[in-house]
């Protein structure tokens, strides 16, 4: 008996231990929504039927494998859509010591995010900590010190649901999260953020010491305050539906049987839950966080909620300091401030509820200043504490601004005399910066990794065609202007040899050179000049080609080129939208005369061509204003004939554009593979060319069209007799080729900045100083032997980069817009382009003839579309004619006040149609000094603007970014 009862006592024992073992395993186990944990730790849970191990790891957490997290502590906003937040109908859920929960708790949800550009990390964020370790180690915070939980939501307390119910999916929905990371406002620079407060300021909407508890009560206060404010009405507002709005439901139905529950720490009933699950999801908010090394932490002590409603005439700012913290679960464990902003969805870019939320999450990231907010008595020193907050947070951002300015200034460092005199400086300069990668412009893409051969080939072909067609446009120009003595044979002759020369030596290969409309138009008053005095062209031609290169080595001999760094962006793009214009006004003046001469050929007297009773036609600055026929040619068909031939060049010109924009644009398309949409666009001008090339010469080839002329009698080698002019005819040649030169100078420089333009992202160097020297000793070459002369063309030139460059498209607020990742930077597609402009005398007179002039009309056309993508002149122009809300969120838009914008377009167009006036003036001798006209734009953008105009919104809108 006593062994038996030894035994049984030991039995007993057993029964003790096991059953102590089965309920703190029952109680370990059960979901975390069950769990009563002591010192007020109120009932919650991190999902249904699931234990710790199994809560997926938060993206922004240990798991998170990004190089900011490396570095020092950094703070951003991160905008979260879908976060959990509590439902209570009682204070008592209010937490005042609350208690981290052990294990492995990480966020529900959530997706990977980045972090870049923070500032300094606050010492009130709460860490999440990796597996196995406490998530929230305590707070060192000046409000007041907790650990985090998550979020609460009223659930039922049974357990877990039927197998009924699981099967047929009950409780199960899904959730769309994401993330964004939102760049720290700047006061400095962003206008709309003093604008933000100011608004706010003026109709404030302010609750201080708000005694709610729970988050649903806050936001009911919040839009009581509301609608009771009379200066903040919204008659056909409910506030009802904006209260559903803030929050996403994602409960589903659910059956359970409740139990009560009594918390005697905490003085919580928890009676018998609901048969419906459903707990609230904040539809979109925006915190501040750092990224440490240790993981991401989340400002506690703030909140700013933002929403979108329908209904509401305007925008509304509400911010309610708490009583006392309050813990509304992860990453909201002591929160006192609550924004909550309100706005319609029409609204600029600028002024969304996203971009007002960010203006007031910029001011509470700072810790100084919400321990200065909790300290105010009165709404009117909170307001002054957002003024003063203001300031500062003006002054600071004006400190890294003015570091760069002056990192900008020293490169840009006011231009001396001792610049100018430093003879040659600039050429060694730009020899020594380019040279050690010379041979680098033959190999890259050929050798290595990344190959572009593929590119090559076809920026070949497009840069061959761009080459080749405006040589043969201007050729036909010059032969007429010149009665033969520069025809198309040497336009295309002294564009394969000085092509080549550039490409070769040059150092930027990416820059094309070509004979342009101002020069057919120099020609042209040459010409006329040595008709009135009786002088031989070809020396007169050659002397003023001779003059123009000595002064273009004086200016890069004397560094003249510093000059251009006081051409502003603004500047260079009104004399980029000049060039584009008269592309177009050229070819529709072209179209209009053979409309003229055919379709009105029957009314005209005794079949004269009509060309001939338009002498305001007579001097243009383009190949377009030739005769539309040679002169040898007689129209011997009835007036319908003639009207066929006018009807089909309209529609060669508009077809060439249109599939030639089509292509060039199919790259955007979701139609074949990537690939073969990029070799499309990339080959869109010869294409269009080609086809439309068929349609005319072959397709409709019983419709007569318009050719070239031809000569094969000159001879490509003949000097110039430059011995046989006058003293005095070599000095007004002077005269002339300093205008010329002036031209150049402009020209060549302004064209290769815009190549050289920071979005293109060239990492080679520039090279002004040199290649200004190149193109003078190419042009003494063309000038002696009585070829054209050419420079640096636009926008063939941008375009020329653009070929070669990988394009991204990415997504800004809604916008979509492409930036440029790389270039290939290289010689070889210059060099092959213009040496196959050189083979290309092999196919004259056919089939280079069988290019009806239309087709060339549609061409020019289409690079003047072309050019204008990215023309920031020409976006704000379009700015008049769309509403507000689809405003690109570009940098101006976000600096410079609205209208100052429009005023400053529209002083932008008043001095583009001054130059328009100059350079498109029927007077020859007008269109020669308008290189001056560009060179007086330097003093009213330095000058006359800043009158009118801040200096700081100015250099905001000629800012690159």
């Amino acid at each position: 008996m006593e062994v038996l009862g030894s035994g049984w006592a030991g039995a007993q024992l057993l029964l003790l231990v096991v059953f102590l073992h089965s309920v703190f395993t029952l109680w370990w186990f059960l979901p975390e929504g069950t769990k009563v944990l002591g010192l007020g730790l109120a009932a919650h849970t991190i999902g249904e039927g699931r234990t710790p191990e199994a809560t997926p790891k938060h993206a922004g957490g240990h798991s998170l494998n990004t190089p900011g997290l490396r570095a020092a502590p950094q703070q951003a906003l991160v905008v979260v859509e879908a976060l959990p937040a509590m439902e209570s109908d009682s204070e008592s859920n209010a937490f005042s010591h609350p208690v981290a929960p052990k294990g492995n708790l990480q966020p529900s949800y959530g997706t990977p995010f980045s972090l870049s550009g923070y500032l300094k990390c606050d010492t009130d964020d709460v860490k999440e900590e990796g597996a196995g370790e406490e998530l929230f180690d305590g707070v060192n915070s000046t409000i007041v010190s907790g650990d985090s939980i998550r979020f609460f939501v009223n659930v039922n307390l049974e357990g877990a649901p039927s197998a009924t119910a699981e099967s047929e999916g009950a409780g199960c929905v899904l959730l769309h999260t994401s993330r964004k990371y939102l760049k720290l406002k700047n006061f400095e620079e962003e206008v709309r953020a003093q604008r933000d407060l100011d608004g706010f300021l003026a109709r404030a909407s302010i609750i201080l010491d708000e005694t709610a508890t729970s988050l649903d009560d806050v936001l009911r206060e919040m839009l009581k305050h509301f609608a009771e404010d009379p200066e903040n009405m919204e008659p056909s507002c409910n506030f009802e539906k904006i209260m559903n709005t803030l929050f996403t439901d994602s409960g589903t139905p659910r059956e359970g049987n409740g139990t009560p529950d009594v918390s005697e720490s905490t003085g919580m009933n928890v009676q018998t839950c609901p048969s419906h699950l459903k707990f609230h999801l904040l539809s979109d908010t925006i915190q501040g966080v750092t990224a440490t090394v240790t993981g991401v932490q989340y400002q506690q002590s703030w909140l700013c909620i933002i929403c979108t409603i329908k209904s509401l005439q305007r925008r509304h700012v509400c911010i309610s300091r708490l009583e006392r913290p309050q813990n509304w679960g992860e990453n909201s464990c002591e929160v006192r401030f609550v924004i909550l902003v309100l706005a319609p969805p029409k609204m600029k870019s600028t002024k969304t509820a996203t971009e007002v939320g960010r203006t007031f999450a910029t001011m509470f990231s700072d810790i100084t200043f919400r321990q200065k907010l909790l300290e105010t008595k009165t709404e009117e020193e909170f307001k002054e504490a957002l003024v003063h907050q203001r300031h500062l947070l003006t002054v600071a951002n004006q400190r890294p601004s003015g570091m760069s300015d002056g990192h900008k200034s020293h490169g840009n460092k006011p231009l001396k005399l001792h610049d100018f005199l430093n003879i040659g400086k600039g050429i060694s300069d730009d020899i020594a910066r380019r040279f050690p990668v010379y041979a680098l412009d033959f190999t890259d893409g050929i050798i290595g990794n990344n190959k572009a051969i593929g590119k090559y080939i076809t920026t070949m072909i497009f840069l061959y065609f761009a080459c080749l067609l405006p040589s043969i446009a201007f050729g036909s120009l010059n032969d007429e202007n010149t009665r033969g003595a520069i025809d198309v044979r040497k336009t295309i002759f002294g564009q394969c040899i000085g092509g080549l020369l550039y490409a070769l030596f040059s150092g930027q290969p990416l820059v094309v050179l070509l004979t342009t409309a101002p020069l057919a138009l120099y020609i042209n008053v040459i010409q006329g000049i040595c008709d009135d005095y009786n002088l031989d062209f070809s020396a007169f031609y050659a002397w003023i080609g001779l003059w123009n290169s000595f002064f273009l080595v004086i200016y890069s001999l004397f560094n003249f080129s510093l000059l251009m760094k006081l051409f502003k962006r603004s500047t260079e793009e009104i004399i980029a939208l000049f060039i584009s214009i008269t592309f177009v006004l050229d070819a529709i003046k072209g179209i209009v005369k053979v409309f003229k001469k055919y379709y009105h050929h029957g009314h005209t007297e005794g079949g004269k061509s009509r060309a001939d009773a338009i002498p305001g036609l007579s001097i243009n600055t383009t190949f377009l204003m030739n005769s539309s026929v040679s002169e040898n040619q007689t129209c011997t068909h009835d007036g319908h004939y003639g009207r066929e031939t006018a009807v089909l060049s309209l529609m060669l010109m508009l077809g060439t554009l249109w599939l030639g924009h089509t292509l060039y644009q199919f790259k955007k398309s979701p139609y074949l593979h990537a690939r073969v949409r990029e070799i499309l666009s990339d080959c869109a001008l010869p294409i269009s060319v080609l086809t439309f090339s068929v349609v005319g010469s072959y397709i409709f080839k019983e419709i007569e069209m318009s050719k070239f002329n031809y000569n094969t009698s000159d001879s490509l080698f003949v000097l110039a007799p430059v011995q046989s002019l006058s003293i005095g005819s070599v000095m007004s040649a002077m005269g002339l080729g300093f205008l010329l030169s002036m031209l150049f100078f402009i020209e060549q420089n302004i064209v290769a900045s815009l190549a050289n333009a920071p979005e293109n992202r060239l990492v080679k160097g520039t090279a002004y100083h040199w290649d200004l020297l190149l193109v003078a000793l190419i042009n003494t070459g063309l000038s002696v032997f009585g070829l054209p002369w050419i420079h640096a063309a636009f926008p063939h030139s941008p375009m020329h980069v653009r070929a070669l460059a990988y394009v991204e498209e990415r997504v800004e607020s809604g916008h979509i817009y492409e930036t440029i990742v790389s270039v290939k930077e290289t010689r070889l597609t210059s060099l092959m382009a213009n040496f196959l402009v050189g083979l290309s005398l092999l196919l004259l007179p056919f089939p280079l003839q069988w290019i009806p002039k239309p087709v060339l009309f549609g061409l020019f056309l289409y690079i003047a579309l072309t050019s204008i993508d990215g023309n920031q002149l020409f976006e704000r122009v379009a700015l008049l004619l769309k509403e507000q809300t689809a405003y690109p969120p570009t940098h101006y838009i976000r600096r410079v006040p609205q209208r100052k914008i429009h005023y400053f377009t529209g002083l932008q167009v008043l001095q583009l149609l001054i130059l328009c006036g100059f350079g498109m003036s029927p007077l020859p001798y007008m269109k020669m000094i308008f290189p001056l006209i560009m060179i007086g734009m330097i003093p009213i953008r330095y000058n006359l603007l800043p009158r009118i105009i801040e200096a700081k919104y100015l250099d905001a809108m000629d800012a690159e970014y």
